[in-house]
């Protein structure tokens, strides 16, 4: 069903066979929650859930379930019988997020530097490689989702991918600050360089500068988080 001009950008409608490999409503959820993540959707976007039904050639239940996955992980706000709008950056959730998330990856870490493993290093080495090649390109969309594949990867290869699945699904408000932070002048290689020193330091076998690194690349964003939300009042 084609959309206003002025309509949001939901992404692409499923196409033939894919809901068969995973529920209508999580690709509606994934979808939905890249676009709010990546910026596409801000907050005070007003989402129609009739709209993205017709977009996606769906009933309203599997939206419905994809809007409560998204209420859940703070990402909008439902307001019953009235409106549904894209939730603003909660600074403080973003906070409790990296707390969690920076006691789980020191352990990822020391568990791969105490391994001495240089083999499973060796997909989050191609990543960061391909990152290198994206800012190179100033292709800083590409960078960002390498980012996160660098990441999961190093939880894949400790052993734990499905505690990243847990960050991930907690960190859409970090997430939206490391967006608005990205585009600043130095900091994707500064991002690449951090990678590039973890990876350093777990083949070395250096638990204390693995800590370091990782501990010196997590605290970036939200060291910048009041400059952040000076330059961006309007996602806060």
């Amino acid at each position: 069903m084609p959309t206003s001009p002025n309509a949001p950008d939901y992404g692409m409608p499923p196409q033939r066979g894919e809901g068969r490999r995973m529920p209508v409503s999580f690709m509606i959820h994934r979808a939905l929650r890249a676009q709010i993540v990546d910026m596409q959707l801000r907050p005070g976007a007003s989402l129609n859930r009739q709209q993205i039904a017709d977009h996606y050639r769906v009933s309203q239940s599997p939206v419905r379930d994809a809007f409560l996955r998204l209420e859940s992980e703070g990402l909008i706000d439902i307001f019953p019988q009235s409106r549904t709008l894209v939730a603003p950056i909660d600074i403080d959730q973003a906070r409790e997020t990296q707390f969690l998330r920076l006691g789980l990856e020191l352990e990822v870490c020391r568990s791969l530097a105490r391994r001495g493993d240089a083999g499973a290093l060796a997909e989050a080495r191609n990543i960061s490689a391909l990152q290198k090649v994206a800012l190179e390109q100033n292709d800083l969309s590409r960078f960002s989702r390498l980012d996160w594949e660098f990441h999961h990867a190093l939880y894949a290869a400790a052993g734990y991918p499905q505690l990243w699945d847990m960050i991930s699904a907690r960190s859409g408000h970090i997430d939206r600050l490391r967006q608005l932070n990205l585009p600043d002048p130095g900091k994707p290689a500064a991002v690449l360089d951090y990678h590039e020193r973890i990876l350093e330091r777990i083949a070395a076998g250096d638990d204390a500068g693995c800590e370091r690194a990782v501990r010196e690349h997590l605290s970036g964003t939200l060291g910048a988080v009041e400059d952040i939300r000076d330059r961006h009042p309007e996602f806060f």
